[in-house]
């Protein structure tokens, strides 16, 4: 009996149903788990003849299942596709097999995942698109957009197939020590990147004067003592407490912008800051 293979045309469904789909159903129940089935859903249909074969191999992963979707999810999904052509020609690969595998990766997947692609690729490319969106341009809307689709599209490509190609091999590849050597390196560059675009586009200054300008003095505003002690000291300061709103005090964006937008209507009502508005 000849050995099964994946044909190009269903490992290519799989992967574009997983792309559009990852989220399909999604449920604080299930997660990721429906838009995982019916990824693996060409892949089953084309190794096994009987419906009540699909039926066994397609059960395997209704389990839960929960990762970053562009990095992790597409390396799993590849992962897959490798053991159930393996199963379905017959190797010692279970479901068992299969779901330890799965629970496995997603967890440290998930963290790498964020620490790329939340952490570091979204900030820099946003970064990039805001310097060329001065003046009201839409270039730098039309370059993360088209950026980011390009990047996730070869990028979750690249990756599922590699997660094909190697299989359960892939286990000690993304768990290893030098992936884990990787993570801790591409975490400091997102942060070094983190810290970059805060320099550059927050300018926090205050508007309040401590001693009037006389005939006889030049005055003190309390910016121009702040930056004898600390340039830019006011930036640091927001910064420092939108990161501990959201990191220790685990606020949402939403919730730590409101914040901030409340903090800035009270400082201009106050004299603290002045928007350079003229009615």
């Amino acid at each position: 009996m000849a050995a099964k293979k994946l044909s190009k045309k269903a490992l290519n469904k799989s992967f574009w149903l997983w792309f559009h789909g990852h989220l399909t159903c999604f449920t604080y129940e299930h997660m990721q788990t429906f838009g995982y089935m019916c990824s693996m859903l060409p892949l089953i249909e084309e190794l096994y003849d009987t419906n009540e074969e699909q039926k066994e191999a397609l059960s395997t992963y209704s389990s839960f299942f929960n990762t970053e979707p562009q990095l992790g999810g597409s390396l799993v999904v590849g992962v897959t596709a490798g053991l159930e052509e393996a199963r379905a020609n017959g190797e010692e690969v279970d479901s068992d097999l299969i779901n330890g595998i799965r629970a496995g990766l997603m967890g440290p997947l998930a963290g790498i995942g964020d620490s790329i692609v939340v952490g570091t690729l979204i900030p820099l490319l946003l970064g990039i698109a805001l310097s060329m969106s001065t003046n009201g341009s839409p270039v730098g809307a039309i370059f993360y957009i088209v950026a980011w689709n390009l990047i996730s599209v070869f990028g979750m490509r690249f990756l599922y197939y590699k997660g094909y190609n190697l299989g359960e091999k892939a286990v000690a590849l993304v768990v290893g020590e030098t992936a884990m050597a990787i993570r801790e390196a591409i975490i400091m560059v997102g942060t070094i990147v983190i810290g970059a675009v805060a320099a550059t586009w927050i300018n926090i200054t205050t508007s309040l004067v401590i001693v009037k300008k006389t005939a006889e003095t030049n005055g003190i505003t309390l910016q121009s003592s702040l930056d004898g002690i600390y340039p830019k000291i006011l930036n640091v300061v927001f910064v420092l407490l939108c990161w501990w709103l959201m990191s220790k005090k685990k606020m949402s964006p939403l919730a730590t912008m409101a914040i901030m937008l409340a903090v800035a209507f009270v400082g201009v009502l106050v004299g603290f800051f002045n928007p350079g508005l003229s009615y």
